[in-house]
């Protein structure tokens, strides 16, 4: 098991994290700019624009996975 942590090689690792990982965070700042509307009374033309500016480029690290996996790569 030469080159292995509990059995999974780098790259599964790295997938996981990239994949589970990253998204979790995503996930957490969505949480993140919510409570920061909430918080600063934004009404719903601030909220949008709030969850606009701070969470769309998450929308491109998104579509690259669905991509991938549609793809097959």
């Amino acid at each position: 098991m030469q080159g292995t942590i509990f059995g999974f090689t780098e790259a599964q690792i790295t997938e996981f994290g990239m994949t589970f990982g990253v998204g979790g965070l995503m996930l957490l700042m969505v949480f993140i700019v919510g409570h920061l509307a909430w918080e600063s009374k934004a009404g719903k033309f601030g909220t949008f624009a709030l969850f606009l500016g701070l969470t769309f480029g998450m929308v491109g690290y998104a579509a690259k996975y669905i991509i991938k996996l549609k793809l097959g790569i």
